[in-house]
């Protein structure tokens, strides 16, 4: 892959101790977690999804078989966007559909071992982007602090 001959975007300048205020936080908070969810993706676009379409496969294998429209309800996208999505998906083998049992006129959507198996591959790329980023480009001691504010954000997602 050629590399890229764009300079490095420039680190944020060190937090000032009167940047400590909520909505401050807030801002930085939601730009950086921004920054870091489009890095992820970008580590793990070989697998050729789309976000939609990882998004579909990683909720049908958390959540298990669902119909075309819970699945758009749970995706906030038009039952058409969802129907193209899971062709797309059905196309690579990754999801099957499966009569309702509850309801005949219905189909379940479910991931194959094929979409699992990708799926993992996926995880597994952003995994390894951040598990070497983090031993590339901090110490023990950062890495530490890091640690805390994940425990801390973690308490904060729950809240």
């Amino acid at each position: 892959m050629p590399e890229s001959t764009e300079a490095p975007a420039p680190r944020p300048a060190a937090p000032h101790l009167d940047d400590t205020a909520p909505d401050v936080v807030a801002a930085r908070l939601a730009a950086v977690v921004s920054r870091l969810l489009r890095k992820l993706r970008t580590e793990s676009s070989a697998s050729l999804l789309t976000p939609s379409q990882r998004s579909v496969l990683a909720r049908l294998d958390g959540d298990g078989p669902a119909t075309t429209a819970a699945l758009a309800r749970a995706e906030y996208v038009r039952p058409q966007s969802m129907r193209l999505t899971l062709a797309a998906l059905e196309g690579q083998h990754l999801v099957e559909r499966a009569p309702d049992p509850a309801d005949g006129r219905k189909s379940l959507v479910s991931v194959t071992e094929a979409g699992r198996a990708t799926l993992a591959g996926v995880r597994a790329a952003k995994h390894d982007w951040l598990t070497e980023a983090l031993a590339a480009e901090m110490d023990e001691g950062e890495r530490r602090t890091v640690a805390a504010a994940v425990t801390l954000l973690d308490r904060l997602v729950e809240r």
